[in-house]
């Protein structure tokens, strides 16, 4: 029996945290800010997460055009408690990971954008 989109979403995310120790939460959500899957500890608000991620991978790309900077690979944010990743899905949705402040980014980038092209075929 073939899986649905939502689980095949769903299954990559589960592989991305598995493959990274240092990943709390995943999310997949579209260029609109709307939550398509996700795997959030109880707490984060999905929809919040949702809004938030479309809204700095927005802003990133706009940034990145005005300073003719070329395309936006990725958007970053660190505080005191970990980090916030971004990273785009095609033209149609963003890749969020929030990760822990020892994480080591290089890898966990690198599942990102190796999640991100399988990801692309599924959205």
């Amino acid at each position: 029996m073939a899986r649905s989109r939502n689980e095949q979403l769903v299954d990559r995310l589960r592989e991305l945290q598995a493959s990274t120790p240092d990943v709390e939460a995943t999310a997949i959500v579209s260029v609109d800010g709307l939550p398509m899957a996700s795997l959030m500890p109880s707490g984060i608000e999905e929809d919040r997460v949702s809004a938030m991620s479309a809204a700095m991978l927005s802003l990133g790309e706009r940034i990145s055009n005005e300073l003719r900077r070329g395309a936006l690979e990725q958007v970053y944010v660190k505080g005191p408690k970990g980090h916030v990743l971004l990273v785009a899905i095609g033209e149609e949705a963003v890749l969020t990971v929030l990760a822990s402040e020892k994480a080591r980014l290089g890898l966990i980038l690198l599942e990102m954008r190796r999640a991100a092209e399988d990801l692309a075929k599924l959205v």
